[in-house]
């Protein structure tokens, strides 16, 4: 089938639309060179006989063989020449299935390569990237809205059972180990410095002044009890009411030293915490002892129970506070995206981890990526009819065919020439 008199199909591509046009062309010059040289040779039969007649026609012959030679080779590439089933001719439309699956591995295996995406990594420079994304606040917003529009759907599509058990498998390993210590005395540390360790202290000992108060009665009671049991009736009928009176006001005299700020207990008790955090991190011991201490509390069913009832309560008041364009879960998102930009900015080792990272990532995913790379190439080519695989190709490879036909008549005929002349030249008036 010619394709240069097919009607132009609104459909095409404009690139494939050009294609076509240039291929008709060079179809056109080849099919003219090829009438050139038969004109030629017949005309030639008609010229008066001599040495530049012979040479003409031997010239002509020959670019008429070479060209047609050509036409043959180009044609049964893609069909049968002359509509003939010429063995051994449309050779595309044939191995249409086996050109697909070298098509893929070609471009799976030379095109994907390590090397190549190694490249292309480090000429995106995708923390460059991220990092101009984070930094437009116009940008971070919609981001922190849309990841928290889909955790709703990602905390559905986890399974309650399967959450509770693998938060129960995680927090004896957070909590436990020497990394887990390190982190615990730092938060520690932070809380000491904004004087949180105080505050807990202040509210135990305002529990116990309220205690102690509550219970005055019955503590005066059991004081002049035991007094009553240790000293006989007799002593205890006499000083059990002042002895318990006289404890009494000293130990809420003891509680009220105990409250300014510059107590001594105060004092000794931020002692006491500074230590308790340097054993824990300088203690392996003791870190080891507070871990299991954790893990045993962890592996108690109540502990369990109420882990269980966190998470259905997290996972609720998460999913209700996503759905809120203005809610915390949107908020810390966007800040969480802003530091992310500004580390992103300022520090180049986590640039270049980053980097490393997107690197280590899909050349992971590159042996698979290959298999279903090739396999995608060899079903779409297969799933072509033969029409389109024979039209697409040729639209990319056949003008530079018609020029192979158009080299082919060109160069038969000067060989035929030279070789006519060479012949002549050794052995005098030869037939050609």
């Amino acid at each position: 089938m010619d394709m240069t008199h097919l009607p132009a199909d609104p459909r095409l591509q404009p690139d494939e639309t050009v294609l076509r046009e240039r291929l008709g062309r060079q179809r056109a010059l080849a099919n003219g060179l090829l009438a050139g040289m038969a004109g030629i040779t017949i005309g030639s039969y008609a010229l008066p006989l001599g040495y530049w007649t012979d040479l003409l026609q031997a010239s002509a012959k020959a670019g008429l063989v070479g060209g047609l030679a050509d036409w043959f080779a180009v044609t049964a590439l893609f069909r049968h020449p002359l509509g003939l089933p010429i063995p051994h001719t449309a050779i595309i439309p044939q191995q249409k299935e086996r050109l697909g699956q070298g098509l893929g591995r070609f471009v799976a295996n030379h095109v994907m390569t390590e090397a190549e995406i190694r490249r292309v990594v480090g000429r995106i420079d995708a923390p460059a990237l991220l990092r101009r994304f984070l930094s437009d606040p116009d940008h971070v917003r919609p981001t922190a809205e849309t990841i928290a529009a889909a955790l709703p759907r990602l905390l559905t599509t986890l399974e309650d059972g399967r959450a509770r058990r693998l938060l129960l498998r995680l927090l004896p390993r957070m909590v436990t180990g020497p990394a887990a210590a390190r982190l615990a005395a730092r938060t520690l540390r932070l809380l000491v410095k904004g004087g949180r360790h105080q505050e807990v202290f202040g509210l135990a000992l305002s529990q116990i002044k309220a205690l102690v108060a509550a219970k005055e009665e019955s503590l005066k009671a059991a004081i002049s009890q035991r007094v009553r049991a240790e000293g006989g009736v007799l002593v205890g009928w006499v000083a059990g009411a002042a002895v318990a009176r006289r404890v009494l006001s000293a130990l809420n005299a003891e509680l009220e030293n105990m409250e300014p700020g510059d107590s001594d207990l105060r004092a000794a008790f931020e002692a006491w915490v500074e230590a308790e955090i340097d054993r824990l991190e300088k203690d392996p011991a003791r870190a080891e002892a507070i871990g299991t201490a954790l893990r045993q509390a962890l592996a108690h069913p109540a502990v369990a129970t109420w882990l269980g009832d966190a998470w259905t309560r997290l996972r609720a008041a998460l999913e209700a506070d996503a759905a809120r364009p203005e809610g915390r879960t949107v908020t810390l998102i966007a800040g969480l995206l802003t530091n992310l930009a500004n580390m992103l900015d300022q520090d180049e080792a986590a640039r270049a981890r980053l980097n490393r990272g997107a690197e280590t990532a899909l050349l992971a995913v590159l042996p698979a990526a290959q298999g279903r790379i090739a396999g995608f190439i060899a079903e779409v080519v297969a799933g072509w009819d033969t029409a389109t695989v024979v039209d697409k190709i040729e639209l990319r490879v056949g003008r530079d065919l018609q020029y192979v036909r158009i080299n082919g008549t060109v160069v038969g005929a000067l060989a035929g020439g030279v070789l006519f002349a060479l012949l002549h030249a050794i052995f005098g008036r030869v037939a050609f």
